[in-house]
């Protein structure tokens, strides 16, 4: 069951100057398969009018995309033999103090960093053969289910599916010394998965679009067993909390439904909510390739750096902070206030959108929690954060 957690920090009077850094996601990094069977091994599919798209099966395996007007120059490609499509399922932990946040990752329970293709398809504007093949593609997914928003579409369309998983090393147990003892080998098996689908489309003779959709995994989360003891020596501590509360002269506890409860008191405000009793993934990665020479710029308002290659860069709305950084403004901020400082990431209006010197460009739709991954030389890695609801 992932959690949502928050946090409010802005009752404290002092403060540590120097916050650490938020833990995150680690860049995910996994091993593209693919059925030579059903995928060809070298195809140019068109899309729209103006785009074509390569897949190649040299080197592992990948996919470009050209623009007809220049087609030896890619504007877009995966890494060869390499996932591009990943996800995760982990908690969600945020504090807050006047409008200053820091998002992180807290436990992470899931990671499918492997993919397969199974099929890579065009589909015409006549094309009617995709009714009742993607029975088990999910709800809401646009192109199978919203048939009368095609009006405006630039036809053809590529379609792309498979499977993303998460391999296990195989176990074995032994005696040694009358001990048991696990050993681990090498060969491996998929432990996890869930399907996907990635569907690319022209937007205009200048633009193509991408849409990535995840179907349920197969991973059950099951809540950790708490004994009596432990069990009791919580409800100790919540009464002793309570009592010393009262000394204090202020306490207020409410209890809402649904796991979703509110502790306030002097110190600080935690918000707990229970999203989902389904192990549903609630981060999603995309991962590109990039020049190490390619510089990136934009991401909306930004004061602290032009080129943000070597940056991890979230996209969220707050404070842009009093000193970013710079010493000892920052330093005494961060002292009487929660965070106030800032740091080089945090702006009032940051924009999921970036323009390359190499005169590449995208733009992430949607209002989700975002962070774009540049720490590394050649790639780009995008991780949207899905927050379900219960």
């Amino acid at each position: 069951m992932a959690a949502l957690k928050i946090t409010k920090k802005h009752h404290k009077h002092l403060n540590n100057p120097f916050p650490s850094t938020p833990t995150g996601l680690p860049s995910i990094r996994g091993t593209l398969f693919f059925n030579s069977k059903r995928v060809p091994s070298r195809q140019i599919f068109s899309i729209g009018e103006d785009f074509q798209i390569l897949w190649s099966s040299n080197h592992g395996g990948y996919i470009s995309i050209y623009h007809q007007s220049s087609p030896s120059r890619s504007i877009w490609s995966t890494i060869p033999g390499q996932a591009f499509v990943s996800a995760a399922l982990a908690e969600t932990e945020v504090e807050e103090s006047r409008g200053s946040f820091v998002v992180k990752d807290g436990d992470v329970h899931l990671v499918c960093n492997d993919q397969t293709i199974e099929d890579i398809r065009v589909i015409d504007k006549f094309d009617r053969s995709l009714e009742g093949k993607y029975q088990d593609s999910p709800s809401g997914y646009p192109w199978f289910e919203q048939k009368k928003g095609m009006n405006g579409t630039k036809f053809p369309i590529l379609l792309i599916t498979g499977s993303i998983f998460s391999m296990k090393k195989n176990k074995r147990q032994f005696w040694k010394d009358g001990t048991a003892a696990e050993i681990q080998f090498e060969d491996k098996e998929p432990s996890t998965s869930a399907r996907y689908w990635v569907l690319f489309e022209q937007k205009n003779s200048n633009q193509i679009g991408f849409q990535v959709m995840l179907g349920q995994s197969n991973f059950k989360l099951y809540p950790k067993p708490s004994s009596t003891v432990s069990g009791r020596y919580r409800r100790f501590r919540r009464r002793l909390g309570l009592i010393k509360k009262r000394m204090l002269g202020f306490c207020w506890y409410i209890s809402r439904p649904r796991g979703y409860v509110i502790v306030s008191s002097a110190e600080e405000e935690i918000e707990e909510l229970r999203v989902s009793e389904s192990a549903q993934f609630n981060r999603v990665c995309l991962t590109y390739s990039s020049e190490a020479n390619e510089r990136f710029y934009g991401f909306g308002e930004q004061f602290s750096h032009v080129n943000f290659k070597g940056k991890r860069v979230p996209i969220f709305v707050q404070e842009q902070g009093i000193g970013r950084g710079d010493q000892p403004i920052t330093f005494a901020a961060n002292l009487v206030s929660y965070r106030a400082g800032g740091d080089y990431s945090t702006t009032y209006a940051p924009s999921p959108f970036y323009m390359t010197s190499k005169m590449r460009s995208l733009y992430l739709e949607g209002y989700d929690y975002s962070v774009f991954d540049l720490t590394r030389h050649d790639r780009v890695q995008i991780q949207v954060w899905w927050i379900l609801q219960p």
